[in-house]
């Protein structure tokens, strides 16, 4: 799973592993949490090891995934969730060069890191890709258009992946979360809180576990006739009226 040292991924990472998946856990090689989240699965019970790497670059991806198939078997499921900086900026302020930063994370690193696993996965006749986007596809926010250029392009990716993969008993889905504080919410402002919930019909605030859960359908063998789509977590807010 790439992005798993921390925050939404790590938790994602806590919930496969309690699903009896065996964990890969990724994040940047000068990056400590993903041996931390590998240690707490292992004493929770389950088998997980960390696998530095960078995803958005292609020689390291192919050497994380071959690292990976020899120490845990062949590659069956695959989330895709890592991220970098998100920058807002005004449009006249944004360049080509930040619209390319953001697709680097979210459609390169999963074009790389998916192509490093097909072949495992059309041997083994199965497989599980999970992308991780967001709900600003569906409501952008101000200040935010290379970031949301790049996760509409992301589901786009998942899309036109899911149809071919298909036949060859490989499913592509995504999650889409709402806001999800990443510490409990404790790195929300009283402001920022009351002006969410205020939108969110469900009358709470998003948790990280509520996205691990949508992943673990996803993953799932039980998922095998679910293909192509885009499941949004986020308490109703956008069905608002």
């Amino acid at each position: 799973m790439t992005g798993s040292s921390r925050g939404l991924g790590s938790a994602i990472a806590r919930r496969l592993a309690r699903d009896g998946m065996s964990l890969a856990v990724n994040g940047q090689a000068e990056d400590s949490g993903a041996l931390a989240v590998a240690e707490e699965i292992r004493r929770n019970g389950g088998v997980a090891s960390p696998f530095p790497g960078d995803v958005t670059d292609e020689k390291e991806a192919v050497e994380l995934v071959d690292a990976v198939a020899a120490a845990l078997g062949p590659v069956e499921v695959l989330v895709v969730n890592a991220t970098g900086p998100q920058p807002e900026a005004p449009l006249k302020d944004v360049s080509w060069e930040d619209h390319l930063a953001q697709l680097v994370f979210f459609v390169k690193s999963p074009v790389m890191v998916g192509r490093a696993v097909l072949p495992g996965m059309r041997a083994g006749g199965f497989g599980r890709i999970v992308h991780v986007d967001s709900e600003v596809v569906d409501v952008p926010p101000p200040g935010r258009s290379a970031y949301v250029t790049a996760k509409t392009a992301q589901v786009g990716l998942m899309r036109s992946w899911a149809r071919e993969l298909a036949p060859l008993g490989i499913t592509v889905n995504t999650v889409a979360p709402g806001f999800v504080p990443v510490e409990r919410h404790a790195d929300v402002s009283a402001e920022t809180r009351d002006a969410y919930l205020a939108s969110v019909p469900a009358g709470r605030m998003g948790r990280r576990e509520d996205i691990a859960h949508a992943v673990s359908f996803f993953a799932s063998e039980e998922a095998g006739f679910v293909t192509g789509q885009r499941l949004v977590v986020d308490g109703g807010r956008g069905v608002r009226g």
